[in-house]
């Protein structure tokens, strides 16, 4: 039988975390060929991820400069991709999620009239600036794509709004699962965690995204500052975006204080062990949201708005946004009240039971042969 030629196009340390099980299962299953494309539109971050799954790619645009704008991404992406495609024909092309390097290769595989699976599909808030570009991004790319792989029903029912074909969509839980089997362990030592007086709960905190730098990042830190202040057993591990504006305001509101830890950005293996040891969640991270319910962690979303309510809806994420009275008075709620967190902690995970990628790939073989 005639293997299926499967290109995965990924170039962000997200995508990377979320499309590693998938890779990884293409190559112990004989029905496939796996082909692997980066486009490095982050590189130190991604280039972590690919080493801890034992990912090595085919191809790689290696595209990240300084000060990288979204259309300067979008036309690398673009030519580096006309390029392997003319000379390397694939059958599908996967891509994952929500980045610019999502889009480009989506739009890159309709140019060369080459099929498109989206893993993630049918993520929504319906606003057109927030998550920026994320928002746009999903959705031009699920315009293009013929398989659609959604983590959810609500994913799915988003989709089916818009129109696309009920046949080519699947429901296969979020790949993010997957990767947590291969990540977290029971003996995972640290340099940070062993700083950490056991008796201590720990905030783990992400906050990077571009809707938030600048005030209302100042206004979330000023809270922490406050609780942390307040609450003498916690303290808080913060892995600081690279992105400078990010690490100023980090080092001028959370700097210099012995029970606040900001750290080097974490590889994907680092992180989610730290938060399986972790009290409580707070980020502005898509993914995030989907891993911490697996690990039984509550989770406070900093943004105004998600593209997951179904966490929101299950009760395992709450949308706090970044006015200060709002996160400090959540925070506290969690860190004095049992039952609210409780309530919390033990919701029932909406996003799979860590077998997507199999669904993923049982879907492929099935289309591939009708």
């Amino acid at each position: 039988m005639k293997q299926i030629k499967v290109m995965s196009i990924f170039g962000t340390r997200p995508e990377a975390i979320k499309m590693a099980p998938v890779v990884k299962a293409m190559k112990n299953d004989d029905r496939f060929e796996p082909i692997t494309v980066v486009t490095g539109q982050h590189r130190e971050m991604l280039d972590q991820v690919l080493q801890i799954f034992q990912i090595k790619p085919d191809y790689d645009l290696n595209i990240m400069e300084k000060s990288q704008t979204l259309s300067s991404i979008t036309s690398k992406v673009l030519s580096g991709m006309d390029e392997i495609l003319n000379h390397d024909r694939p059958d599908l092309i996967l891509v994952h999620g929500d980045t610019t390097t999502t889009f480009s290769a989506g739009l890159s595989a309709f140019y060369h009239q080459i099929p498109v699976g989206h893993v993630e599909a049918g993520l929504r808030t319906w606003n057109k600036y927030s998550p920026f570009p994320e928002e746009m991004n999903r959705q031009m790319t699920d315009v293009l794509t013929d398989l659609y792989f959604a983590p959810t029903t609500t994913s799915e029912a988003n989709l089916l709004q818009e129109n696309h074909p009920q046949k080519q969509i699947f429901v296969t839980g979020n790949t993010a699962i997957d990767a947590l089997h291969d990540t977290v362990q029971k003996d995972y030592q640290n340099e940070v965690l062993d700083e950490i007086k056991a008796e201590h709960r720990i905030i783990l905190v992400t906050m990077h995204r571009r809707e938030n730098q600048g005030a209302p990042m100042q206004r979330v830190f000023k809270a922490i500052r406050q609780v942390v202040d307040e609450t003498p057993d916690v303290e808080v591990i913060f892995p600081v975006h690279l992105n400078p504006k990010v690490q100023q305001m980090a080092e001028e509101e959370l700097g210099n204080d012995a029970r606040i830890k900001l750290i080097a950005p974490l590889d994907v293996l680092e992180f989610h062990n730290i938060a399986a040891r972790s009290y409580l969640i707070m980020t502005d991270s898509g993914g995030v949201q989907e891993e911490a319910p697996s690990l039984g962690k509550p989770v406070l979303v900093l943004r105004d708005t998600t593209e997951r309510p179904e966490g929101v809806a299950a009760g395992t994420l709450k949308l706090v946004g970044t006015d200060p009275v709002e996160v400090k008075k959540q925070m506290t709620l969690l860190l004095n009240d049992a039952e609210a967190y409780n309530q919390m902690a033990q919701a029932k995970n909406p996003y799979g039971d860590g077998t997507a990628s199999k669904q993923i790939l049982d879907a492929i073989a099935k289309w591939q042969n009708q």
